[in-house]
């Protein structure tokens, strides 16, 4: 039970990086909680546009700029504007894993290993450059994954043309 623990021992959440200019679908919740139709996965977290390598740019869900830690939760944007969920950690171990699959609008969530420590936006972008390899490759496989399902959807439902003579 919680209320038994210390202070020291109870769980610590932590900080959630906003982006306080994003438009909200409800007057009372943020963003992120209700994005408004047609929002991409992540509207609401803050896009670090200034953490970019080869077109690929940081977002930040656990705000490590303004608590460092070792762990945390983040998300890639594609030049294309497509995204990817991060559920990273710092490690000397190399690690690159699946933790949710393609989905329509999010080429899946990765479990991710970090070399560097998680404090700036140097170090953000010095281990997006140590993940952009897998990252590419992850991108490029729910590319063709979306052009099957699209083929699949249009072979369940084929477009008649009509003629008129």
């Amino acid at each position: 039970m919680i209320s038994s623990m210390s202070r020291d021992e109870q769980p610590k959440g932590k900080p959630v990086a906003i982006d306080h200019n994003a438009i909200s679908a409800s007057s009372t919740e943020p963003a992120f909680v209700a994005p408004p139709k047609g929002a991409p996965v992540y509207h609401g977290f803050v896009v670090l546009e200034d953490v970019s390598v080869e077109g690929f740019t940081f977002g930040a869900i656990t705000d490590f700029e303004a608590e460092p830690c070792d762990a945390g939760d983040a998300f890639v944007v594609a030049p294309d504007g497509s995204r990817a969920g991060l559920v990273w950690e710092v490690s000397t171990t190399k690690y690159f894993e699946e933790v949710r699959p393609f989905e329509q609008d999010r080429w899946g969530v990765w479990a991710v290993s970090f070399p560097h420590t998680m404090d700036n936006r140097a170090s953000a972008r010095k281990n997006l450059l140590t993940v952009l390899p897998d990252l590419k490759a992850r991108r490029e496989d729910w590319k063709q994954w979306r052009s099957r399902v699209e083929l699949d959807q249009l072979s369940q439902n084929p477009i008649t043309l009509k003629t008129t003579r």
